[in-house]
């Protein structure tokens, strides 16, 4: 049998990853994986979730299953601090999962269950996995413009003209703040405009959020998706936890399903429910509990918005610092765009020759298609990546 099997391809930010390892220079830069970084280049654990995690290894009973969806408490945390007040509870089914890629999985599964010939319309770009999913489960993919390479902006023009060609039942990806890779967001006005023009065509928007308060805030990163979720008849929503709670590894997301007839309810639950069963079973629950516990805790709630407070600002400095290096030292406003930017993700906008140059000449590195991840400067590499930059003739 293993015979039949075929290589895949390798996967290019782990590939990048490895080349990184393997460079024996010691001023390289590391700007392709996208975890975020302290400045002195570690991914800390953040104080509230250290905190919650002695209480838990001091409290905790039992590591019995906690049910095919997950701790229910968890759920209504989530939808809590993703929806707010926006929708009512009963509108809103939700089962945990193993990370935001686990919950974008699920939601591409339930879309095949209830339409299998649904097309699933995507950002031009979006990130890499969506469509590596996509491809593996056979679904169809039609992109919609979005990044504007030479403004550094959106192309929303272009961004309305094509999801105006979905048909009903198919679904709209959307990025619910941070786009990755691109990290140029809609304005409030424009996903107003997104949302009706989704209406009109009867698609069903899926939001991939997972980034929430590393771009204007907790609350202000959550309007889109709120606004999305009290507009649209139905709404998936695939959060994660990894980012805003610095959980990488403990693979913490949520699947959320809104229906606005809440009689759909009990059907969707069921549905997600099932979908874990034949996924994985139960999900994992470490991470949900520190999560869970985290939000159930004034103390530790406050303390845990506070430390992602400093890193939502501490990233927007970087971008501004290197927008003023690259304009004094190119005598360009060329990059300005990268200030008006948001999340840990910026995409230069510059050829795979170039990001190449930047990697053999300078020892910087990043995505192929000059995706750079903010959080792996800081105000002693800035510099540096600027002068690369400008060196290399970009």
């Amino acid at each position: 049998m293993f015979e039949a099997l075929k290589e895949q391809p390798a996967d290019k930010i782990l590939a990048l990853m490895q080349s990184f390892k393997e460079d024996p220079r010691e001023d390289k830069l590391d700007l392709g994986v996208g975890v975020y970084k302290d400045a002195h280049g570690n991914t800390p654990i953040m104080r509230a979730v250290k905190t919650a995690e002695k209480r838990l290894w001091e409290e905790q009973e039992t590591k019995a299953y906690t049910g095919l969806a997950g701790d229910p408490l968890f759920a209504e945390r989530m939808r809590e601090l993703v929806l707010g007040d926006t929708v009512e509870a009963g509108t809103v089914s939700a089962v945990a999962t193993p990370g935001g890629t686990g919950a974008v999985r699920q939601g591409f599964d339930m879309v095949r269950m209830a339409n299998p010939d649904a097309v699933i319309h995507v950002s031009d770009p979006t990130w890499p996995n969506h469509l590596s999913i996509l491809k593996h489960m056979g679904m169809p993919v039609a992109p919609y413009r979005y990044f504007d390479s030479e403004s550094g902006g959106i192309d929303f023009a272009g961004m309305i003209a094509d999801i105006v060609q979905a048909k009903p039942g198919d679904v709209v990806l959307l990025h619910g703040c941070c786009h990755n890779p691109t990290g140029a967001n809609l304005s409030l006005v424009e996903w107003k405009h997104v949302v009706e023009k989704i209406n009109e065509v009867g698609a069903i928007p899926m939001i991939d959020l997972a980034y929430q308060g590393f771009g204007d805030g907790l609350e202000a990163d959550a309007a889109a998706t709120r606004l999305v979720a009290e507009s649209c008849p139905e709404t998936i929503i695939a959060a994660s936890c990894s980012k805003n709670f610095g959980i990488y590894r403990e693979r913490t997301g949520i699947l959320m399903a809104v229906a606005q007839d809440p009689a759909k309810k009990k059907v969707v639950q069921g549905t997600l429910a099932y979908l874990n069963r034949q996924n994985f079973s139960f999900p994992p629950d470490h991470g949900a509990r520190l999560v869970l516990t985290v939000l159930g805790d004034a103390e530790l709630r406050a303390d845990w918005e506070a430390e992602l407070e400093d890193m939502r600002t501490g990233m927007l400095e970087l971008r501004r610092v290197l927008a003023d290096e690259l304009r004094q030292r190119s005598n360009s406003d060329r990059f300005e765009f990268l200030a008006e930017h948001r999340g840990m993700f910026s995409r230069l906008g510059v050829s795979p020759e170039m990001v190449e140059k930047l990697r053999a000449d300078h020892g910087v590195y990043m995505v192929g298609d000059s995706r750079i991840n903010v959080a792996g400067l800081n105000r002693d590499t800035v510099p540096k990546l600027a002068q690369a930059i400008v060196d290399a003739g970009i």
